[in-house]
């Protein structure tokens, strides 16, 4: 299974329109079903969060985690995980556990 990124500003408005969110201490996810057989998820990752190293930081951590978990998640899904203040000095297991957390929220992890 290959993902791919949300790039286009369009397709972020999209999901954050018509998806359903839910949120934990440190992420807030946006689902929305597309009509492909593969994934794409956006990483968001305010100026609150830090400086542009910690931002790339916690985003490299994100895109990690949903990597290394990304068997267990369905098909067809335009993701965005958005980062909240609270998740800059998480080290890479913190972020994978609310990763999946919210997955299972959602419903979309297996």
């Amino acid at each position: 299974m290959l993902s791919e990124s949300l790039k286009k500003n369009r397709d972020f408005k999209n999901v954050y329109d018509k998806g359903k969110s839910y949120a934990n201490k440190y992420l807030v996810m946006y689902i929305l079903k597309n009509e492909l057989n593969r994934n794409r998820i956006g990483i968001s990752v305010s100026k609150k969060v830090g400086n542009s190293v910690v931002r790339h930081r916690v985003q490299r951590l994100i895109r990690e985690s949903y990597r290394l978990n990304e068997t267990m998640f369905q098909n067809g899904l335009d993701i965005v995980v958005i980062a909240r203040v609270g998740i800059k000095d998480k080290n890479y297991n913190e972020v994978s556990s609310a990763v999946l957390h919210l997955g299972k929220i959602h419903k979309i992890v297996r």
